[in-house]
């Protein structure tokens, strides 16, 4: 049986098949953390939004007309799910 190391053989193997292996592996992880992070804001703002819409149309549905949208739009807008633009 070969007596090397396994983690030798795999970092050797990776760093063959062009994978990056060491620092370059900490920051793709942290551009990932980044896209979340801004993915979660990005829904955060649209749940937000849509809150602020629901409720400025039922306090207000005068506004509604005011901004230029009809009442089936807000509530399409309303109804949608946070993940949807």
């Amino acid at each position: 049986m070969n007596d090397t190391p396994i983690l030798a053989l795999a970092r050797h193997q990776a760093a063959g098949t062009g994978t990056p292996v060491g620092p370059a592996e900490v920051s793709r992880r942290h551009y990932s953390l980044a896209t979340l992070r801004s993915t979660i804001a990005t829904w955060d703002k649209r749940m937000r939004f849509r809150w602020d819409l629901e409720q400025k149309s039922r306090a207000n549905p005068h506004l509604i007309d005011d901004i230029g949208l009809t009442r089936d739009e807000v509530e399409a807008e309303i109804a949608k799910p946070f993940w949807r633009r």
